[in-house]
């Protein structure tokens, strides 16, 4: 089944410019939420450590597409139920069904969840991942497609993909990790397929911060509504130009960021800012 963003329940309240809201949306799939702005996604099979099926891919792929037109969702976080944040696909609803497809079946099936990571860069909301215990497989690329990650010192991070005899360069990490922790680290995790816990990752820079167990969640939307109440046009401006500048040259990127700041400061909130700081006020920022 799919979950055209246009289909999405909750998501008919159509508003000027094509713009949705999710207030009613009701997840089939995982867990939903919606609070004051923050959006909590949750991996929601913890018996079998949270892992993702045919149809939560396609669930979670269509939600991040139907997250560019949602004018009530400021940020995102993603977590997983119980004590796991994702143990990746799962072993007898994807992987099994896997060794009996032909090639072109595959490729449908890969592209697929490369279009999971790509909605996710490229919905404008930040996105927070919470996690805690395992963070395995596709969960590791779910933690590592968010733009912020939270960990517990129990985080199990692994890029297993090499265990079950598959390229570590799945979903994108080829490009990604490195990006986050460095090349040498993250070929070694690539090619070895092992985990980190949560005070390696820190330390390498896979995790911003590290929580109790207990307090990770809260932690995490706590920071998801610090950007919620921010500058939520000029945030989803940031994450566009950290994603486009991976390609770009120094002057190439000076340019782009130059006709962004300038999208900006025509901006209601830049003016809100302003007069706030001449009447020495803290500015209430309203994302237009």
């Amino acid at each position: 089944m799919h979950y055209l963003p246009g289909d999405i329940s909750g998501a008919r309240h159509r508003l000027p410019g094509g713009r949705n809201s999710l207030a009613g949306y009701a997840a089939q799939h995982f867990g939903f939420a919606l609070d004051a702005g923050v959006a909590t996604i949750t991996l929601s099979r913890p018996e079998r450590k949270n892992p993702l099926t045919f149809d939560s891919y396609a669930e979670l792929r269509d939600l991040f597409r139907a997250l560019a037109y949602a004018d009530d969702v400021k940020a995102v976080v993603v977590t997983g139920a119980g004590d796991n944040f994702c143990s990746g696909g799962d072993v007898h609803e994807i992987i099994g069904p896997l060794t009996r497809l032909d090639m072109p079946g595959l490729l449908a099936f890969t592209r697929m969840t490369g279009d999971l990571v790509k909605a996710m860069r490229a919905c404008p909301q930040p996105v927070v991942a919470a996690v805690d215990g395992v963070c395995a497989g596709a969960g590791a690329i779910l933690a590592l497609a968010s733009d912020i990650r939270y960990g517990t010192a129990r985080s199990r991070t692994a890029f297993l993909f090499t265990r079950v005899g598959l390229a570590g360069c799945d979903m994108g990490a080829c490009a990604l990790l490195p990006r986050v922790i460095g090349q040498g680290r993250a070929a070694e995790l690539l090619y070895t397929g092992r985990s980190i816990d949560g005070e390696e990752g820190e330390r390498w820079g896979f995790f911003n911060r590290l929580c109790t167990p207990e307090q990770l969640l809260g932690e995490a939307q706590a920071f998801a509504a610090t950007l919620a109440n921010g500058p939520t046009f000029a945030h989803g401006m940031t994450k566009k130009m950290l994603q486009q500048e991976w390609n770009m040259g120094v002057d190439e990127a000076i340019e782009a960021e130059a006709q962004a700041q300038a999208i900006c400061m025509a901006t209601n909130d830049f003016h809100r800012a302003y007069h706030a700081f001449v009447a020495r006020e803290r500015p209430r920022f309203e994302g237009d």
